[in-house]
C-alpha cells in the first residue's frame, strides 16, 4: 500500500492504494481539460521536464491531466482539489484554477528529487483563505528580483497573498505619476511593480498594497511640509499628516486612486496605525486645530479620535470604489470615537494587544468584524529586534501557534474561528542594515513553512518539529 505524501504543507487526506506510483519521464504529456489551465499546465510542464500539450480528449501513458469541475476537497471551495495517482497516469482536479495549482505545488513536492508520487487520492483544501507574508520595502528596498524570488518560494508553499507597505517615514518606494516629488530615489517603477503583479496572479497571489495614513507619512511630507500636523505649540510631529487641512485628503486620495490602476488585486490595506496625535495624553487640548475640526464636523462632543476615524472612513470610500475589500490595522480602531464608528466593512489586521488603550480580539470579533492574524509576538520578524521584538523561529510557530492566537500566546473561543480569516507573516525594516535581504530570505525560510502548515491545518501537525524540519530541508 502506498504512503501519504510528505509534502509542505500537508496534504490533508489521503486515501492509499496499491500500485507503483508516478514520476516524470521526458516525452510524458501535461494535458488540460480547460483552455483557463494553460499557465498552470505550461509551468509545471516546465519545472517537471515533460512536454506541454494543451487541450487534448485522449489519454496516454504518463499522462498529467489539469481539468476543472468536481469537488475538490471541500466542496466549491475554489481553493480546495483532488488528485488521483492510478495506473500510470495523474489527474488534477478542482473546482476553481487555484485548487488545480496547488495540485500541481503537491505533485512537484512528492517528486522532486527523483521520488515518486504515491499511488492513491488527495483530497485536500486550506482551512483558511488568507495565507499572506508582508513586506515592508519603504524602510528597506528589494530588488524586483528578490521580491519575484519570494513570490515563487510562496506559490509553492500554497500562500495566496503578498503585502507590500511602499510608504513610511523613510521613503516612499514605487513611481507616482501624480506626486513625483514624494518618490525616493530607490524606488520600483511602475513596470517592475505590474512585472510582480503579474507574477503573483500565475502564482494565485493577490498582491496587497498598503499606503498607510493618517501616520506613517514622513516621506510623503518632506515633499509638503504645510501639511505635516504640529501641535498647539507649532512643533512638528512626526509621520503625522494634518487631517483637519482640506489638502490632505486630497493628496492621499490622488495616489490611492492612482495606485488602484497598478494593484488589480481585490484586497487593500488601509493602515491607521500610531497616528501620534492621539498618543498625547489629550490630543484635544495638544492638538487645538484637529479638535476644532472635530467640533465643527461632528457637534461639541467631537474628538480627535472621531475625526480620525472619519479620515480612515474616507480613505474606505475612496478605495471601496475602486471594488476591493479593505484591511486597517487594530490599532486605527478607536475606542474613544463616539460620534463615528469604522466602516462595517474593514476588516481587522490585528497585530498588537501593547499599544495604549489597547483592546483583545474578542472587542472586534464579538462585534461581528471579520480578522487577519498578523500576531507580533509570533509571525513579526523586525529587522534588528528592537524594543522587546525577538526574531521569530519557526519551531516557535509550528508548535505554539495556531490562527486563533492572536494576542500574546492566548487562543480566542473557538466560536470565533469562522472570523478569523487567517494569517500573514511580516517582515519589518526597523533596522534595516541588521540583516541583508539574502539574510532575510534565510531567517524567514522556515517561519514561512511552519505559519503556512498551520494556515492550511490548525490542528497538532503528523511530524515533529525535527521531521518537518529534515522535510524542508529535502524539498529545498
Amino acid at each position: 500500500m502506498s504512503k501519504a505524501p510528505q509534502t509542505i504543507p500537508a496534504v490533508r487526506s489521503h486515501t492509499p492504494a496499491r500500485g507503483p506510483g508516478w514520476r516524470p519521464r521526458p516525452g510524458d504529456r501535461v494535458v488540460i481539460g480547460d483552455a483557463g489551465l494553460a499557465d498552470e499546465g505550461r509551468l509545471i510542464a516546465g519545472e517537471l521536464g515533460m512536454s506541454y500539450a494543451g487541450q487534448k480528449d485522449d489519454t496516454k501513458a504518463g499522462d498529467l491531466r489539469l481539468s476543472l469541475g468536481g469537488g475538490g476537497g471541500g466542496g466549491g471551495d475554489q481553493e480546495s482539489y483532488t488528485m488521483t495517482v492510478r495506473g500510470g497516469r495523474v489527474d488534477i482536479s478542482g473546482p476553481g484554477q487555484a485548487g488545480v495549482f496547488y495540485g500541481t505545488r503537491t505533485l512537484k513536492q512528492e517528486v522532486h528529487g527523483g521520488g515518486t508520487a504515491p499511488e492513491g487520492v488527495v483530497r485536500d483544501e486550506p482551512a483558511k483563505p488568507v495565507r499572506g507574508f508582508m513586506l515592508d520595502i519603504a524602510r528597506k528596498p528589494y530588488s524586483e528580483s528578490w521580491i519575484e524570488d519570494r513570490i515563487r518560494e510562496l506559490g509553492d508553499l500554497k500562500y495566496n497573498e503578498l503585502g507590500l507597505h511602499f510608504s513610511d517615514d523613510q521613503a516612499f518606494r514605487i513611481e507616482s505619476s501624480t506626486h513625483p516629488e514624494i518618490v525616493s530615489p530607490d524606488h520600483l517603477t511602475k513596470a517592475q511593480v505590474k512585472r510582480i503583479v503579474d507574477l503573483a496572479n500565475s502564482r494565485h497571489i493577490t498582491v496587497v498594497p498598503e499606503l498607510d495614513s493618517p501616520g506613517h507619512l514622513g516621506a510623503v511630507l518632506a515633499a509638503h511640509p504645510d501639511l505635516k500636523l504640529r501641535n498647539g505649540n507649532g512643533v512638528v510631529t512626526k509621520g503625522a499628516i494634518d487631517i483637519s487641512k482640506p489638502g490632505s485628503a486630497e493628496l492621499i486620495d490622488d495616489l490611492l486612486n492612482e495606485y488602484a490602476g497598478l494593484f488589480t488585486g481585490d484586497q487593500w490595506n488601509l493602515g491607521g496605525d500610531e497616528y501620534q496625535a492621539l498618543m498625547a495624553s489629550n490630543p484635544q487640548t495638544a492638538y487645538p486645530q484637529l479638535a476644532a475640526a472635530a467640533r465643527q464636523k461632528f457637534g461639541a462632543n467631537g474628538n480627535v479620535a472621531d475625526l480620525t476615524t472619519q479620515w480612515l472612513n474616507d480613505r474606505a470610500a475612496t478605495v471601496r470604489a475602486h471594488g476591493r475589500t479593505m484591511r486597517a490595522w487594530n490599532d486605527g480602531f478607536y475606542r474613544s470615537a463616539t460620534a463615528v464608528r469604522p466602516a462595517d466593512d474593514l476588516q481587522v489586521a490585528y497585530w498588537t494587544g501593547k499599544e495604549i488603550g489597547a483592546r483583545p480580539p474578542e472587542d472586534y470579533l464579538s462585534a461581528g468584524r471579520k480578522l487577519i492574524n498578523y500576531n507580533d509576538e509570533f509571525l513579526y520578524y523586525v529587522l534588528g529586534q528592537p524594543q522587546t521584538f525577538v526574531y521569530p523561529t519557526g519551531q516557535r510557530i509550528y508548535e505554539q501557534w495556531n490562527p486563533r492566537v492572536v494576542r500574546g500566546t492566548t487562543a480566542v473561543p473557538a466560536r470565533y474561528d469562522d472570523q478569523i480569516l487567517g494569517g500573514t507573516f511580516a517582515v519589518w525594516g526597523d533596522l534595516p542594515d541588521a540583516q541583508t535581504p539574502d539574510q532575510v530570505a534565510a531567517g524567514i525560510r522556515m517561519p514561512l513553512r511552519a505559519t503556512v502548515q498551520k494556515l492550511w491545518d490548525p490542528g497538532t501537525p503528523a511530524l515533529s518539529w525535527t521531521d518537518f524540519k529534515s522535510l524542508a530541508d529535502r524539498l529545498g
